[in-house]
């Protein structure tokens, strides 16, 4: 990872700063996370950060620039096999 222009290493968010800084809740960042669709993250000393690339990586996975362009990358916090089943249009109804 590159440094900053003063030198020190980049800036790790806590969960809290992260999801702000996405725009989501603290909650959907969790759920992301534990289903494994959301941005990477590190453990530090048994806490949860994450490195603003890796935030603004993910964010850019799920840029469109028209409704009928193919989705984003970004999946829906719910787990993955969820998601693929409802894509395939046999969602429970």
């Amino acid at each position: 990872m590159a440094e900053t222009a003063a030198g020190f290493p980049p800036r790790y968010l806590r969960s809290p700063e992260a999801a702000r800084f996405l725009g989501l809740s603290n909650r959907t960042l969790e759920k992301h996370r534990t289903y494994g669709t959301g941005p990477a993250y590190r453990k530090l000393g048994g806490r949860v950060v994450y490195a603003l690339d890796d935030l603004q990586a993910w964010a850019e996975s799920g840029t469109v620039t028209s409704t009928s362009d193919p989705r984003g990358a970004v999946l829906p916090a719910k787990p993955k096999a969820d998601a693929a089943h409802r894509a395939a249009g046999r969602g429970s109804r």
